[in-house]
């Protein structure tokens, strides 16, 4: 996987409240809630884009008073994305 590195101004890091040990990670699942957010991608697309395991990207999101739009349609992306991965 390919990364781009991005620098960020610390108040943005801090409004964010972006862990300070971590700040790609918490910068990839911001960005990753915003494009599940939008409808561009599936919650585990989401989940798989920053790195993170379903269930925990679901805990991020949760902590962000995220509701979780969770159907049939996206079930069957996500069943397809694990089998083009192999798992």
């Amino acid at each position: 996987m390919k990364t781009v590195a991005v620098e960020l101004p610390e108040e943005l890091v801090e409004a964010a409240e972006i862990s300070r040990s971590q700040p790609s990670v918490g910068a990839a699942q911001l960005l990753a809630l915003e494009l599940f957010l939008e409808d561009k991608v599936s919650l585990g697309r989401a989940a798989e884009l920053c790195q993170t395991p379903v269930e925990a990207f679901m805990e991020f999101a949760s902590s962000r008073d995220v509701a979780l739009h969770y159907g049939i349609a996206e079930l069957e992306k996500d069943r397809l994305t694990l089998q083009r991965l192999g798992l």
